[in-house]
């Protein structure tokens, strides 16, 4: 809004399921069950959004204190003093190994070098100190990449110039997701872990990179999202590794604690809750043929995510 965006329907629009009713998330409550206990997110950026969407939510009973941030601010960590409640956001978009070569633009000076064998050692080498975790990862896997395994180059997705054999990025995506749920479930220490599911970006028009918008100021109606063939491809293999983690049940009942925090189709239905070319300070400020990147991937707030919240908060109430 303060950007420029003109409609703010978007703030308004809510989630509700057929044949029942989902309970707005309660600050008080969740901060009164989570005294002395420690969560964690861990993935993308789509994880920082979620983050922030958590942090508003609880604000409206206690402000966070902010400890501890990494030079990039990437990696960050919060507590509630009131509470003794600490709240970890943990960057590793790919969940495994991943050499970086990119701005915050997204331009890159070389090729990601994934080593699909070996996981993240920010999120591994802290899980002990884990009640609860969510953890996702997603969009990171479409670039382009060169695989490892078992410290060998075995192929790459979509490089030029390099004698290494094709991989589709569902390839690396199922081999990242399998290596992440073989530690979980094999974990001595056994926090309650929220998988959350791939979040579809809507750009139209294009992509990121090649002049994608996403102009809608309202939710798709039943049939307007289209086919989503990449979207549905990935959100299914994550289905099937998350089904094989939980039935190589491992040792005291760890499936039993891990979740499934499936947000695709409801986040699917929101092209309007984007901050589209209001990423930056009003865009259009010279006119409204300026050429402007649009951002159709992270969420607005208040907004559509926030209903993940509100999922997370009725799944801990079952329990």
């Amino acid at each position: 809004m303060t950007n420029g965006r003109p409609d703010t329907d978007y703030l308004y629009w809510r989630w509700k399921p057929y044949g029942c009713d989902i309970p707005s998330f309660d600050g008080k409550k969740f901060l009164d069950g989570m005294r002395g206990k420690h969560w964690a997110l861990i993935g993308d950026s789509i994880l920082r959004n979620h983050v922030q969407s958590l942090l508003c939510l609880v604000s409206e009973v206690e402000d966070a204190t902010e400890v501890y941030h990494d030079s990039t601010f990437k990696s960050r960590r919060w507590h509630f003093p009131s509470y003794n409640f600490t709240v970890s956001l943990i960057w590793a978009p790919f969940l495994v190994k991943a050499k970086i070569f990119e701005d915050d633009d997204g331009v890159s000076t070389a090729d990601l070098q994934l080593h699909l064998d070996i996981l993240e050692t920010n999120w591994t080498s802290q899980w002990e100190s884990f009640d609860y975790v969510v953890i996702s990862t997603g969009q990171w896997f479409f670039k382009t990449a060169v695989y490892w395994e078992n410290g060998a180059e075995i192929g790459c997705h979509s490089c030029q110039n390099k004698n290494l054999k094709e991989l589709a990025p569902e390839y690396s995506f199922r081999k990242a997701l399998s290596a992440a749920f073989l530690f979980i479930i094999s974990s001595p220490h056994k926090p309650v872990v929220f998988y959350r599911t791939w979040t579809p970006s809507h750009f139209e028009n294009g992509e990121w990179f090649s002049g994608g918008t996403c102009n809608r100021t309202s939710p798709f109606k039943p049939g307007e999202a289209g086919d989503r063939g990449s979207d549905n491809k990935m959100w299914r293999i994550e289905r099937e590794e998350f089904d094989k983690a939980v039935a190589n049940k491992g040792p005291n009942g760890s499936a039993d604690r891990l979740k499934l925090l499936d947000t695709f189709e409801l986040s699917l239905l929101r092209p309007d809750g984007h901050s589209g070319p209001y990423r930056t300070y009003h865009p259009y400020e010279k006119g409204m043929t300026a050429k402007v990147q649009n951002d159709c991937l992270h969420w607005c707030l208040p907004g559509p995510i926030d209903a993940w919240n509100d999922i997370i908060m009725q799944m801990l109430a079952k329990d």
